[in-house]
Parts: structure tokens; C-alpha cells; sequence
């Protein structure tokens, strides 16, 4: 009798008695372009609530996002494409070099990715232990939101302009502190 130390493991074998094979899987390795002509992008919404684009004459992409990679201080410049592994696709410095067609697409794109409300009074601000309660009238109508850390969720884009950035990711901008009333500018200064 053999031990199992000295056992050897027999393949199954199918119906004629040859050995099976096991399927493995292959992973498949995504490479994009090494370079993109920015007017040969084509971005195109099929079905209409889903964003596609096609690098003529090289491939398409059935899953896209596009992103600012320096959305505060060049906000129309250095527009990344990625794919569905949020992996930079490629890169355009300017969203005026964008074929005429693709432009309105890549806007409405970064408008509602970027979809950032303007602050004109604050009605009430509440902090608790470090988390800011606000209550402000915007251009979209009242709303209240949650800054968790006001030191590192709010940015100075100038030196009078800030913008915050709520517990969602919601963006509300004051683009002007010297422009609030007087009320809400004591509020702010309670806060920042």
C-alpha cells in the first residue's frame, strides 16, 4: 500500500480518457495611447444618459469620466479623460483645442461634476467640535450644509475668495467676503 506522502495526483480526465484541462483566467492588460491629437476625440452620448468617446482611427471607450486635474487654479485647462478604472486615458491642456462637437459634452461633463453654488448671505453658522453647520442663501436657493474640518475644507482661491467644500463634496464659493452683508460676514469671521 502506498503512503500518501508518495501518492501522486492523476489529473481528471474527460470521456476518451485524455487529461482535463482547468480554464484559467488571463488577466487582460488596457493600454492607452501614448499620445492623443485633441481633435481626434470624439465624445458622443449612446444611450443618451451614457458617456462614450472615440479616438479616431485608434479605439473607443465604452465607459468615460471627465476630470479637472487642476480644478481650482486652471479650471478650462488640463482636462483628463478616464476610463471605467478611473485611468487617465489621456490628457487635453485646453478645452478649446476639443473638436467643436465634443466642447458642450466636456463642459456639461465638468458642470455637473464641478457643480459649485455662489454663497450670497449666510443665515446662520453652528461649529461643534470641529464640524461647521451652515445655513446660507446661494444662487440656487437656501441651503444648509456640514464642513468637517473648516481649516482643511475651506480654500482660498484669492485673497478674498473662498470656496468650501462640504462633507459631500458639495462646493459652495464666496467669491467676494467684502461683498457679504455685514451680518454674514461677522458670521464667517466666527468660523475661518
Amino acid at each position: 500500500m502506498a503512503s500518501e506522502e508518495n501518492a501522486t495526483q492523476v489529473p481528471p480526465s474527460d470521456q476518451d480518457g485524455k487529461p482535463k484541462t482547468q480554464p484559467t483566467a488571463t488577466p487582460i492588460e488596457v493600454t492607452h495611447p501614448e499620445h492623443v491629437a485633441p481633435k481626434a476625440i470624439r465624445l458622443f452620448r449612446e444611450p443618451p444618459w451614457k458617456l462614450r468617446m472615440t479616438i479616431e482611427g485608434d479605439r473607443s471607450y465604452l465607459k468615460l469620466k471627465v476630470v479637472r486635474a487642476a480644478p481650482l487654479s486652471q479650471p478650462s485647462r488640463y482636462i483628463c479623460f478616464l476610463d471605467g478604472k478611473d485611468e487617465v486615458i489621456c490628457m487635453v491642456d485646453d478645452l478649446n483645442d476639443l473638436e467643436a462637437g465634443s466642447r458642450p459634452i466636456v463642459q456639461e461633463e465638468l458642470d455637473r461634476r464641478y457643480l459649485t453654488s455662489t454663497v450670497e448671505r449666510i443665515e446662520s453658522i453652528r461649529s461643534d467640535f470641529g464640524v461647521s453647520y451652515w445655513d446660507v442663501q446661494t444662487d440656487r436657493g437656501r441651503r444648509e450644509f456640514v464642513v468637517q474640518d473648516v481649516s482643511e475644507n475651506a480654500q482660498w482661491l484669492g485673497e478674498r475668495r473662498l470656496l468650501l467644500i462640504d462633507v459631500d463634496g458639495n462646493r459652495f464659493e464666496i467669491p467676494a467676503i467684502d461683498a457679504l452683508d455685514r451680518r454674514s460676514a461677522k458670521l464667517l469671521e466666527l468660523v475661518i
